[in-house]
């Protein structure tokens, strides 16, 4: 099992044809995932853009700051998220949000190796739900050569672990304060 999702992980890249979704959505927590997000809603790609699991020390003025935006993108169209702290409250987040305006079809933006958690967790929650993942890439891992770096190692059992558990938590029942809203 390690082995197949590895290897689906490492072919995974950012999709060159985008469809345009309702929103966008960044989970938070790994490198150039913001910027990722950010590049798509200046493209038009998503009308909103949810940050999710933002530090809950972390102003919007703060990241518009970070990432050198001039434009009128953070006041109109970008949302920060302060309660996520983990992937199922990225979910959590992200469905609450996504629902309180009414968006039926999302851009998950999260790294490749965490995707396919975060779309589990996310069609668990609403599996209605319009899903056009945008996997970010960090390291190029489609060459196989990932399996003799112990550091890409760990990160992908790691990841694996996790995913086997969100493969689990799809038996159980959807939280009452979500599943009201379905």
């Amino acid at each position: 099992g390690f082995a197949l999702f590895s290897e689906r992980v490492s072919r995974m890249g950012q999709p060159s044809d985008i469809q345009p979704a309702d929103a966008i959505v960044v989970l938070t927590g790994g490198q150039s995932r913001i910027e990722a997000a950010l590049d798509l809603l200046q493209q038009n790609k998503g009308e909103r853009l949810l940050i999710s699991g933002v530090n809950a020390s972390t102003t919007k003025v703060a990241l518009r700051n970070a990432f050198d935006d001039e434009s009128k993108l953070f006041d109109c169209c970008i949302h920060v998220g302060y309660e996520a702290k983990n992937t199922v409250g990225h979910a959590s987040e992200t469905i609450s949000w996504l629902r309180s305006h009414d968006f039926r079809t999302v851009l998950p933006v999260t790294n490749n190796y965490h995707m396919a958690r975060s779309l589990l967790e996310l069609q668990r929650l609403d599996p209605r739900l319009s899903i056009e993942p945008y996997p970010v890439v960090n390291s190029d891992l489609s060459n196989g050569k990932w399996m003799l770096e112990p550091d890409v190692v760990r990160v992908l059992l790691a990841e694996y672990m996790k995913y086997l558990g969100a493969v689990s938590r799809r038996v159980l029942p959807v939280p009452a304060s979500l599943a009201s809203m379905t």
